[in-house]
C-alpha cells in the first residue's frame, strides 16, 4: 500500500485530532454496533461487527491516552500535521531551470555554474530509472471497517471500490463492510474492482430517520 493503515484511519480522524474528536468518532461508529441494532442480523454481519468493535476499542484506547498515543506515533512515524497520513515521497532536485530573457543580452555570458548544476539535476531526474509499479496487487481485507476507511484502504492498494448496499431500509448512518469480492489476499491486476457488501442497521417499528 502507499501508506500505513492504522488507528487514525479506523476511527476516521486526522493525526492532529483532539482526544475529544477521537472519542466522538468512536461513539458515532460504536453506536452503529449496538446489540439492539445487530440483533437478528446474518452471521457475517455479526462477525464483521465483532471485528469492528475490537478495532475501534483498541484505537480509542491508544489515541485518547497521551503516552500511548505518543508511543504509537513514534513507532509508526506519524506526526500530527493535520494533513492525514503520508508516506515518504520521491523528492526531485530543488533547482528550477527556466530561460531568462536577460541571457539574450549582448555580452551576457549565459547562466552561471549554479544554474547549470540545477538544470543538470532536473535532467538527471528525468532520465533516472524509476521503479515500475507492479502490475498485480494483493486485495486488502476491508471487512469490519466502516465505509470511509474501507474505501481509503482499497484505494491505497490501487484498487477501485464498488459498494453494494445490503439493507433495504437503512438508518442514515455510516455502513459497515461485512463481506467483499475478491477475498482478502487474492492477487489481482492493479486498478481492479473490489466489491464491498455494506450493511446498515435497518429502520424498524417506526424508528425515526
Amino acid at each position: 500500500m502507499a501508506r500505513q493503515f492504522g488507528y487514525y484511519d479506523i476511527l476516521d480522524v486526522l493525526p492532529g485530532a483532539s482526544a475529544d474528536d477521537v472519542r466522538q468518532s468512536y461513539e458515532a461508529k460504536a453506536g452503529v454496533l449496538a446489540p439492539e441494532l445487530i440483533a437478528g442480523a446474518p452471521s457475517k454481519v455479526v462477525t464483521a461487527a465483532g471485528r469492528a468493535q475490537v478495532a475501534l476499542q483498541a484505537a480509542v484506547r491508544v489515541l485518547t491516552d497521551p503516552d500511548s498515543r505518543r508511543r504509537y506515533d513514534n513507532e509508526t512515524g506519524i506526526r500530527p500535521t493535520g494533513g492525514g497520513l503520508a508516506g515518504p515521497a520521491n523528492v526531485p532536485s530543488q533547482g528550477i531551470w527556466a530561460w531568462d530573457p536577460s541571457w539574450n543580452r549582448v555580452g551576457f555570458a549565459g547562466p552561471g555554474p549554479a544554474a547549470i548544476t540545477d538544470a543538470l539535476g532536473v535532467v538527471a531526474d528525468w532520465l533516472a530509472p524509476h521503479p515500475a509499479r507492479p502490475r498485480h496487487v494483493t486485495v486488502p481485507d476491508a471487512r469490519g471497517l466502516f465505509v470511509g476507511p474501507a474505501r481509503r484502504l482499497i484505494s491505497a492498494s490501487d484498487l477501485h471500490a464498488e459498494l453494494v448496499q445490503l439493507t433495504q431500509n437503512p438508518l442514515p448512518v455510516e455502513g459497515l463492510v461485512v463481506d467483499q469480492s475478491p477475498r482478502a489476499g487474492t492477487i489481482v491486476h492493479r486498478s481492479s474492482t473490489v466489491v464491498a457488501q455494506v450493511w446498515h442497521p435497518s429502520r424498524r417499528d417506526g424508528r425515526p430517520a
